[in-house]
Parts: C-alpha cells; structure tokens; sequence
C-alpha cells in the first residue's frame, strides 16, 4: 500500500511503470558519471615522461654523441714521443667533423688528411704535428682552425744489436717503452755480454733527417753508477766492441 502511494498509481500501472523507467535511467546515468570521472583521475596519474606517451619517431636526444676516436683511446704515449712511419694516429679538428680521421702514416712517413692531401708527419711529436696541421688548414680552408692529434696505436720499433753480446740480432722495443730504453736493457735482451765484450766501447749509429749520427758510449760508468744510462731509440745499431788483450 505504501509503495502504490509513493508513485502516486499502482505499480502495475501504466504510468507506475513510466515512473520506474525515470528511476532507472537516473542510477545508470549516475553509475556512468562516477565511472568517466574515476577514468580521468586514473589518466592524470600515468607520468609523462612514460614510454607510452612519447611520439613515435621523435629523437632520441639521450643517444651518446659519436666518439672522436675508436674505442679503447689514445695509446700512452711518453713526453715527446717522435711520430715514425707506420704509428696510428687520429686527427681531430674542433668542430668540422668531416675532417676527422685516423689512419697510419705510410713507410715514408706521410698521413692522408682530408683536404691537405699527404702530410709528412714522421720526426714531429704529436704537439707539432697538430701545430703543422693548423698551419695548413688556416692557410687556405678555416679561419683559427684548432686541431689535435692523437696516437692510437705504435708501430712496431725495433733496434739492432751487433759485436759481442750473446744473441746479435734485431729486437722489439717492449711495449712498455715503446720510444726508446736504456742501452743497458737493450744489452740484457741480447742476452747480455760475451766473455770478451768491452763494454767500454760500444758505438750507437742513429738515422737522423740530417744524415747519419754515430755516439761513443762507455757503458762501464753505467755499471759503476757514474753516469746518467744511455737510451737508445728505435732504429739505432748497436755495436759492442771486443777486448784487446
């Protein structure tokens, strides 16, 4: 009795039954309110910096820049160390990376540079190789060009060891030492003096770009402690000298 009068007809009625459908409609509407308002509070959430809502095709602006030498670096080079044919080296110039290259100075000692062509680099440290190749890239292509240059890898160095040591022969600098060692050392990789050796006369002929120099060593003051060794460089022959009795 009590419901009849709510709607105003009895619930069997056609106008009842108008009534409910107006309930109905109303709760869904409601229900769907509630469900899009819970949709958007959920969206606002997902961060923006998430994979789903980056661009397709947009740059990857955390990709590393290109290295300006392969890896692994520069090879340590001492303090001054003389470029010489077949060393690897790279060539940088600050910012005109179509100049950059590396590659090995051929048997004559020249490397190919982009735009310069054949550069003789061998005798020059790595420090005036650089100042010659500004030189030349400022006299007719950049303005205040700034270039280094680089050793990435050493050629193989050798030296040669005559007279009277225990194995003659031509030897490895060791790659510890790859610009020169102490005459001492060189003598102990030839497996040390002979039983007549005369360690005070050893001659060292070196190439130099202005002919051959030849050095007299007594490599007895080394032994005593009353000289500073003597180093000898890739491609220097070594002539140890026999005793006269």
């Amino acid at each position: 009795m009590t419901i009849r009068w709510v709607f105003g007809r009895r619930l069997g009625s056609k106008e009842g039954f108008s009534c409910l459908q107006t309930g109905e409609h109303a709760r869904w509407s409601f229900i769907a309110l509630v469900l899009c308002l819970l949709v958007g509070s959920l969206q606002g959430q997902i961060a923006p910096g998430s994979g789903a809502s980056q661009a397709i095709g947009s740059p990857n602006t955390s990709s590393a820049a290109r290295p300006a030498f392969p890896p692994g670096g520069a090879a340590s080079a001492p303090a001054g160390y003389v470029l010489g044919p077949n060393d690897y080296v790279g060539v940088e110039v600050f910012g005109e990376d179509d100049l950059r290259t590396n590659g090995r100075l051929n048997p004559e000692g020249n490397l190919s540079v982009p735009l310069l062509g054949s550069v003789h680099l061998a005798g020059l440290t790595l420090t005036q190789a650089a100042s010659k190749l500004t030189e030349l890239y400022g006299r007719d292509y950049l303005v205040n060009p700034k270039v280094n240059v680089m050793l990435l890898g050493y050629a193989k160095r050798r030296f040669s060891i005559l007279g009277q040591v225990s194995r003659p022969g031509s030897y490895e600098m060791p790659e510890s030492s790859p610009g020169g060692i102490d005459l001492l050392e060189a003598i102990a990789l030839a497996g040390g003096y002979t039983r007549i050796a005369a360690p005070e006369r050893i001659t060292v002929r070196r190439q130099a770009a202005n002919g051959d120099q030849v050095f007299k060593v007594n490599a007895k003051k080394f032994n005593k402690g009353g000289g500073g060794g003597f180093r000898v460089e890739p491609g220097d022959t070594i002539t140890v000298g026999e005793s006269i009795f």
